[in-house]
């Protein structure tokens, strides 16, 4: 391969992330797609750095401060199946209502709704096509992405990282 042709190639994938953003409805969101919530009534936490770090796991630590993803099929929430609540590991927000989850056969949890009000969303282009992440309203904290190739009711398939969250039963609730 010569080197003119590598550096045209180059400079085009690098220019991607732009041109998806601009190809996809203006630069705006898909409409099945769940907008961002400014989330005034949940209260905000800020930590630094360190203080997360002393606060959370390694493997917790990448995935929430980081916007990391643990292999698939690696967090035992795939088993669970009691009634309950999914919370923010960072924060303990409640994200996720246990009736709302379901096998996605992807190998992480997944849920076809979450509570809106405790989550933010923002378009994610790591991968060159554009997704949408979501993260912990209170805490920043990453939790996955959604998509719309889930049940209905919603049609949505929101995929967490089960190190992201802790399940609290209903009896403890």
């Amino acid at each position: 391969m010569n080197r003119r042709r590598f550096l045209a190639g180059a400079a085009a994938v690098s220019v991607l992330p732009l041109a998806w953003r601009s190809l996809i409805a203006g630069g705006q969101k898909p409409s099945n797609v769940v907008d961002s919530k400014s989330s005034s009534a949940v209260g905000k936490i800020h930590r630094s750095e360190e203080e997360w770090r002393k606060l959370l796991t390694k493997e917790e630590f990448y995935v929430l401060r980081q916007e990391g993803t643990e292999r698939p099929g690696s967090s035992p929430l795939n088993e669970e199946k009691r009634p309950g609540t999914y919370v923010c590991a960072g924060c303990a927000l409640p994200l996720f209502k246990s009736e709302w989850k379901y096998e996605s056969g992807t190998g992480w949890p997944s849920f076809y709704t979450a509570i809106k009000e405790h989550v933010e969303t923002k378009q994610d282009y790591l991968l060159f096509i554009p997704r949408t992440e979501y993260h912990c309203a209170r805490c920043g904290g990453h939790q996955g992405h959604v998509f719309d190739d889930g049940p209905q009711p919603t049609g949505q398939r929101w995929c967490n990282n089960g190190v992201a969250l802790d399940f609290v039963p209903a009896e403890n609730a």
